[in-house]
């Protein structure tokens, strides 16, 4: 087996049109990922008149899709981990882009309640396989300034849906269905996709050296036409003996990653229910303490302005400060904004708070997409990422339940506590338990439980 040291011939790499390229291709279904996100969102309230349905069945078709990302991302994580990162990333977002499609022609809550589900899956998976194809294929030294510059332009689907929702939704009573049409525009994605190259670090552990050494050999000659020469690349620590044909879930559970399995699952798990939470809810919240409908909209839609700055700031400092440290202080600012905001439910205060909120939020999340990956070698890395953060996506399915009896139970301060709470756990488990990705090193991970992997194999 040829040792093809894909890490760091990777690693030596300046930025390249090849890098450009997938840049291009991956924001493209980021933006299509948070666009599905948020479609039923924003025809949800055309569908309450059309077919006359309760908020209850809104509120259930909601917790649906979220189990339906928890499944989808822990499918998807496996799926990209057996089969590969390219053929991942098409079949899920060509999936959720298809069920958006058929969204749009539901005839009653329960077939749109099913298909908002399949919908889920793929967009649950999309987030988990595109965020380890990044992991893998950048630079150790700068994969996290990529990741929030994917996360910078996927984010812009969001005000994008609600622009075009403003234009279509209103115009007919059907016309709730032009936004699922919208989100379908993603099935276009496998035109663009076949200029993907695999990951060669995949390739490496299923024994597809030769695949990935062929690779490596294009993105070095198209790296030194257009940079000069390339340096050395460092030697490798050591090399597979072994390809890894699949590496079975229980493996997350068992040392040496059942202490990161630990800390991601309640990184992910409290960070979605507070991030979701209020984003959701607090629109609603604020009509019921007197804010006039169309004031929560303005005041609400004005903090969103700050997502964006977030991820961009994200992209500037992910890579030059210890991701561990970075997600424990934003959280500890997040909760600190929570909590004056639950306190101080004033019109300035709300556009303020909801404006740093959201902007360190995306900051938070932009960072956590890359640590997540990194703390799991190549052959459990998707699998690890998908069920780490699908179980967050699962604990949002509670979530709703929990903050409506809060607020029924003990009033508007008590949403935010909880909130704050959630924020609180979040950093105190990351900075105890968490590990330094300053001391994480992308060419030692990949191979840092490859005897555990080969003895359970056999």
């Amino acid at each position: 087996m040829i040792n093809v040291n894909a890490s760091n011939r990777l690693n030596r790499l300046p930025f390249s049109r090849a890098h450009q390229a997938v840049l291009v291709i991956l924001s493209f279904a980021y933006f299509f990922d948070f666009i599905d996100l948020n479609t039923f969102s924003y025809a949800a309230p055309s569908l309450l008149k059309e077919w006359n349905i309760s908020t209850h069945t809104i509120a259930f078709i909601t917790s649906v899709s979220y189990f339906g990302m928890f499944i989808g991302a822990s499918a998807g994580g496996w799926f990209s981990d057996r089969f590969g990162r390219k053929k991942g990333l098409i079949l899920v977002v060509t999936f959720f882009s298809f069920f958006s499609l058929l969204s749009s022609l539901a005839w009653n809550p329960e077939i749109l309640g099913v298909f908002r589900f399949l919908t889920s899956l793929g967009i649950g998976a999309t987030t988990i396989v595109a965020s380890t194809y990044i992991s893998e294929f950048f630079p150790s030294a700068t994969k996290g300034k990529y990741q929030a510059i994917c996360i910078t332009i996927g984010i812009c689907g969001i005000p994008a849906a609600g622009w075009v929702a403003k234009l279509v939704v209103p115009s007919a009573s059907y016309g709730w269905r032009f936004i699922f049409l919208f989100g379908a525009v993603g099935i276009f994605f496998p035109l663009i996709a076949r200029k993907l190259e695999e990951s060669p670090k995949w390739l490496d552990t299923k024994g597809k050296s030769e695949q990935a050494h062929r690779i490596l050999l294009e993105l070095e000659a198209k790296a030194e036409k257009e940079k000069g020469e390339l340096p050395e690349p460092a030697p490798a620590l050591r090399s597979r003996q072994t390809a890894v044909k699949s590496v079975p879930y229980r493996t997350l559970f068992q040392k040496p990653l059942a202490g990161r399995t630990f800390v991601l699952v309640t990184m992910w798990a409290a960070s979605t229910i507070a991030i979701q939470g209020f984003g959701t809810w607090v629109p609603t919240l604020l009509v019921k303490e007197g804010v006039s409908m169309d004031e929560s909209i303005v005041y609400v839609t004005l903090g969103t302005i700050g997502a964006p700055l977030g991820a961009l700031i994200a992209s500037q400092i992910s890579d030059r400060v210890d991701r561990k440290w970075a997600i424990s202080v934003l959280s500890l600012i997040i909760m600190a904004l929570g909590f004056f905001y639950g306190i101080n439910p004033l019109p300035m205060v709300i556009v303020i708070c909801g404006f740093l909120m959201h902007m360190f939020e995306r900051t938070f999340s932009s960072i956590a997409y890359a640590y997540t990956p990194e703390l799991y070698p190549v052959e459990a890395r998707a699998s690890g990422n998908g069920l780490t953060y699908g179980v967050g996506r699962l604990a949002n399915v509670a979530g709703p339940f929990v903050v409506s009896s809060l607020y029924s139970g003990y009033g508007f301060l008590s949403v935010f506590l909880f909130f704050t709470g959630c924020w609180f756990l979040c950093a105190l488990t990351v900075g105890i338990f968490g590990i330094s990705s300053k001391k994480q090193k992308m060419q030692q991970d990949d191979f840092i439980s490859e005897e555990t992997f080969v003895q359970q194999k056999l």
